[in-house]
């Protein structure tokens, strides 16, 4: 799964594609209307998606790894659905990453997870893994 193009930014709603790198920020596409726009690091954060990992009991694992998994197990769990609420997120994670620690994973990080791989499925820009071998 190549989630490396793909970032958060603050303030900002949804995900982006970085384009380019520039001393005091970077040039961004929306993945909807591919309009390319310049975000300020004065002004922004920037979370690039393939740094992103999640606490498990052993170690940490990483955002692709976890939305693979979710797209393999997307035809019994709907991750739409587990946005309803905190208990319904917190089984539909289990389900999705069985050894992920309970004591450092928020209800936040799981709804940033599950948001972020709806906001990407929507526009068809995950892959399986056999996909990409192909």
């Amino acid at each position: 799964m190549n989630i490396e193009d793909y970032l958060a930014v603050s303030k900002l709603p949804g995900i982006f594609k970085m384009v380019s790198n520039r001393p005091n920020g970077l040039i961004i596409e929306e993945l909807d209307t591919q309009k390319k726009k310049f975000v300020s690091a004065r002004k922004h954060m920037f979370t690039p998606l393939a740094s992103v990992s999640i606490y498990t009991v052993d170690d940490s694992v990483e955002l692709g790894t976890i939305f693979q998994s979710m797209l393999d197990k997307m035809g019994e769990l709907s991750p739409k659905e587990a946005l309803s609420s905190n208990q319904t997120m917190f089984d539909y994670f289990e389900k999705i990453l069985p050894t992920y620690d309970r004591e450092r994973v928020y209800v936040g990080d799981i709804k940033k997870v599950i948001k972020w791989f709806n906001f990407l499925n929507e526009r068809n820009l995950l892959t399986t893994t056999v996909d990409e071998e192909e």
